[in-house]
């Protein structure tokens, strides 16, 4: 070994920053809230619950035990957004009782890949739920949910095609709070399609790319921002596209550095993930704002 190489037995590795707590979160020690306790104390009072059910909820707190589902309503405060109900498979009697459980906790209800069929009977039982036949997708909103949106998410399709899975990662992205811009039909055969709609891309805090075919779209829109990119690929396309395969190992490949990917035709996670970053960006904002401390 040469002279002028040295080792350095001890390398320097810089100090983990330590993790800032979410507002919301600065109480949390994984028992009930007050909410929890006073809905449960209700119930015991009123006869719908017996003692072994107080009992046992107590002791199982973040839990409504609906018979069908052991459904997670304290989600929202150990990740940031509730439990979302995955509607294909169940019946329309247990995902009221889901829903009926999410609402009763304060929870914005969201189920994906959700039937006309089961949403035709559910609207009636819930008037104020949202159903996109496009998306498959079922909002309860909340009436006293916060108005300012929680950061900025923009949706892009390659084609018309593709709008199924992107307006399930719309629904979703609203659901999170996040302020939502829609770009439809930009796919890379027409480049200035994409090129017209560059400023509101460069708003957002994060940018999901739909796309089947090859699914190029999303390395052309990762060099143009500065934020992340979520790449959902779809199952749109001819024999060789194999399902949406072709398209999923083409956005892996992608040679934008700031593209990352979703399971194919997942709009869901693509607009969650979306959301997510969204909601801490704007977080970020807020504290540094003046007289925020």
């Amino acid at each position: 070994m040469p002279e002028s190489w040295t080792l350095n037995p001890e390398p320097h590795f810089p100090r983990a920053r330590q993790p800032v707590p979410r507002p919301d979160a600065l109480d949390y020690d994984g028992g009930m809230n007050s909410h929890d306790l006073e809905k449960l104390a209700q119930g015991l009072l009123a006869g719908e619950l017996s003692v072994e059910q107080f009992v046992g909820r107590l002791h199982n707190p973040g839990i409504a035990d609906v018979g069908e589902a052991q459904v997670d309503v304290d989600r929202h405060r150990r990740c940031g957004f509730p439990e979302v109900v995955f509607a294909q498979g169940k019946t329309v009697a247990a995902i009221e009782k889901i829903f009926r459980a999410q609402l009763d906790h304060g929870v914005h209800v969201l189920a994906t890949r959700m039937s006309p069929e089961q949403a035709a009977q559910l609207e009636s039982k819930f008037p104020a739920g949202r159903y996109n036949p496009i998306g498959r997708t079922f909002r309860i909103p909340l009436e006293d949910a916060e108005k300012k949106a929680a950061g900025r998410v923009a949706i892009v399709t390659a084609g018309t095609s593709d709008l199924p899975v992107a307006e399930e990662a719309r629904e979703t992205a609203i659901w999170t709070g996040a302020a939502v811009d829609l770009i439809q039909d930009v796919g890379v055969a027409g480049p200035h399609r994409l090129a017209a709609n560059l400023g509101t891309l460069r708003e957002a805090d994060a940018v999901v790319v739909v796309a089947g075919m090859e699914g190029a779209l999303p390395s052309v829109v990762g060099g143009h921002v500065d934020c992340p990119v979520i790449a959902v690929p779809t199952s749109v396309g001819y024999g060789a596209s194999f399902g949406g395969v072709a398209a999923l190992l083409g956005m892996l490949n992608s040679c934008a550095a700031n593209v990352i990917v979703v399971n194919i035709d997942a709009g869901f996670k693509g607009g969650y993930v979306a959301g997510l970053i969204a909601r801490n960006a704007a977080g970020a904002r807020r504290r540094r704002e003046p007289g925020t401390g």
